[in-house]
């Protein structure tokens, strides 16, 4: 083997300990000259910050003293544009006043109900009429209907101020009485009626059937002529609505009645409520402290709710069902004495061998399309004792949505009536307000369910359209000019409840707002509505409870903008300010949007970008018409339950 060969390259040098040193000296005067640049970066970064934290909160009070120097004058030019709620109120009384003079004139021979005499010969004169006949009766209900319904419009319109304790006690006792009469003679004509059942006989079956329907009462009576135990179907007059009666029932000498009404004849009488809108028209001679007397008076009952809410134990409350239609099924025998009614099942039964003799009896009826159900219907029965329905002693409930027919089995019979929850379509997904022509606006409220619009116009409310699963779904309401209150009856009437009640809030997850502030904005909205569109703004949900974000634009033209610019607003009830952010931000903050100002309020704030000719429709808008909108917006309460 040759000789190895040499390692080529040098050996590496050591470090010597003077070289580390001073290594490691030039690494700690880097170190500390990068800290020492960094803290230099730091306080100047720093010192900018406070600068313009200290621009921006100098310019922040100089903004909050020229809204203070400014603030009487603009309350006071507020509480002017407000005259129009005290004007709308006196148009008001002056119309009730105007109808009785109408009612006077026309001597059309029907009662004015509000007038005690009147009304009181009107029952005394009707009792003495005998032998009517069904016919007779319904044509009747018509009428009595009518003054029923004006004697609870009465109630509900007029101002507690101008209703005495005792005109409550007079037109609610002339309300039961009159439904206790009209209930009556339907069931002296139902004895008449009877009294002639064999001359009815129908051919095939042997037994009477006789239909009778109008618009607001449908009468099925069916009487067991034959008492074939074969025949326990009961159908009327080729439809599918009727009985299943068991075999006790078909040998018995009975007659079956079926009351169908379209009102609530049964559910007692609801205590006159002080309504928070009948307040809002009340100010007068615009003179600070009484309108600050008078703003508490309208929050009054909002601020009750509020402490309700604080007081809000965690129990589950029992679910708040709405009346929708009622039926009336009753089993009548005629005796000696009279038409009497049946007790089923029989309140002793010893004479009985099986023990399933008397089974429930099953029940078909159809479903009037004027009223919306977005969830199967409930069947509750009246309970006469508690005063209340309730839903046991019901079973086999099965509802048809298509053919509108439901059928449900009946431990016994008596008034039945079809509920769904109050607040199905509460807290509200989205809403708007647009301008549609002078002194007319639309309401669009949008649910879960459906999407509901609403024309205002002066002292008129009407339906414009109902989509249902974004489908427009046609009602006998659409078209119909109704005053505010009546109108809201009407929906509510037709399933469409969107109009929260003073204890909504124990049943629906709301986003609560303060009273005042929210009482205070709808009184704005109302007023700057025939020139400006408003909408719902997700920030609404996520600022404090002292303060509201809407979404505004100024809209001169019917049609709606195809890309709208929104403006974002927040109030609190004494400020006003537009917000920086849009609904497009990916974090809520309050600061200003830029070049803008505060003011007192909402009127002042958009007076600062509106042009002149939505200025000049806003100060020309009609009284009513701004008093209709704030009824709505108060009504439905659009800025905490959406």
């Amino acid at each position: 083997m040759g000789p190895k060969a040499k390692k080529s390259g040098r050996k590496k040098r050591k470090i010597t300990k003077a070289e580390r040193l001073k290594q490691l000296q030039e690494e700690e005067e880097r170190r500390q000259r990068e800290e020492e640049e960094a803290r230099v970066k730091y306080e100047k970064e720093e010192m900018e910050r406070l600068e313009i934290q200290r621009i921006e909160k100098e310019k922040w009070h100089q903004l909050e003293a020229k809204d203070l120097e400014r603030r009487n004058e603009e309350l006071e030019e507020l509480y002017l544009l407000e005259g129009c709620f005290p004007e709308a109120e006196k148009l008001k009384r002056d119309t009730r006043l105007l109808s009785q003079w109408k009612h006077y004139i026309q001597c059309d021979g029907s009662p004015d109900p509000s007038i005690s005499p009147e009304i009181n010969t009107f029952i005394s004169l009707w009792k003495e009429e005998t032998n009517e006949t069904l016919e007779e009766v319904i044509a009747k209900s018509k009428l009595v209907l009518n003054l029923i319904d004006k004697l609870k419009l009465i109630l509900l319109e007029t101002p507690p101020y101008d209703l005495e304790d005792k005109n409550i006690i007079q037109y609610q006792g002339s309300i039961l009485e009159l439904q206790e009469l009209l209930h009556l003679k339907f069931n002296i004509a139902t004895e008449i009626l009877l009294r002639q059942a064999s001359t009815l006989a129908d051919l095939d079956s042997g037994n009477m059937e006789k239909v009778i329907q109008d618009e607001n009462v449908t009468l099925y009576v069916w009487a067991n002529l034959k008492k074939n135990p074969r025949y326990k179907s009961v159908r009327f007059s080729e439809t599918q609505i009727g009985f299943e009666i068991p075999r006790i029932l078909a040998t018995s000498d009975i007659a079956l009645r079926l009351l169908h009404t379209h009102y609530d004849h049964v559910t007692p009488l609801c205590p006159v409520p002080t309504s928070l809108q009948e307040h809002t028209a009340t100010v007068t001679h615009f003179v600070k402290d009484e309108v600050k007397n008078e703003e508490a008076a309208i929050s009054k009952e909002l601020q009750e709710e509020g402490k309700q809410r604080e007081n809000e134990s965690n129990s589950v409350q029992e679910e708040e069902t709405k009346f929708e239609e009622q039926g009336d099924s009753e089993v009548q025998m005629i005796l000696k004495e009279g038409l009497q009614k049946y007790i089923y099942p029989p309140e002793t039964t010893e004479d009985v061998e099986t023990e399933n003799a008397f089974p429930p009896i099953e029940v078909t009826l159809e479903v009037q399309e004027n009223v919306i159900f977005f969830e199967d219907p409930v069947v509750a029965r009246w309970d006469a004792e508690g005063k209340h329905w309730q839903t046991d002693g019901i079973s086999n409930v099965s509802y048809k949505s298509e053919e509108r027919l439901i059928t449900f089995s009946l431990e016994t019979f008596g008034p039945v009536t079809l509920i769904q929850d109050s607040h199905i379509n509460m807290p509200f997904q989205s809403w708007e307000l647009r301008p549609l022509d002078v002194n007319k606006v639309l309401l669009t409220v949008t649910t879960v369910f459906t999407e509901i619009q609403i024309q205002i116009k002066e002292n008129l409310c009407m339906l414009a359209s109902i989509k249902l699963n974004n489908k427009k779904h046609s009602s006998i309401l659409e078209g119909k000019w109704m005053t505010p209150i009546s109108f809201i009856c009407a929906l509510k009437e037709a399933g469409l409840n969107i109009f929260p009640s003073g204890h909504s809030h124990f049943y629906v997850v709301i986003n609560y707002k303060d009273p005042l502030v929210e009482m205070k904005a709808y009184r704005q909205l109302a007023l700057l509505s025939s020139a400006f569109a408003f909408g719902w703004s997700k920030w609404n949900t996520v600022c404090n409870s002292k303060k509201v974000i809407v979404k505004l634009k100024e809209h001169l033209t019917e049609e709606p903008t195809q890309k709208p610019n929104w403006t974002n607003l927040m109030f609190s009830g004494d400020r006003a300010q537009r917000l920086k952010i849009n609904e497009n931000s990916e974090a809520f903050s309050e600061a200003l949007q830029e070049e803008t100002e505060f003011h007192s309020t909402l009127y002042h704030m958009v007076k600062d970008f509106a042009s002149k000719k939505a200025m000049e429709k806003i100060r020309s808008s009609n009284c009513q018409f701004i008093d209709s909108v704030c009824y709505m917006l108060l009504s439905t309460r659009l800025l905490s339950y959406s």
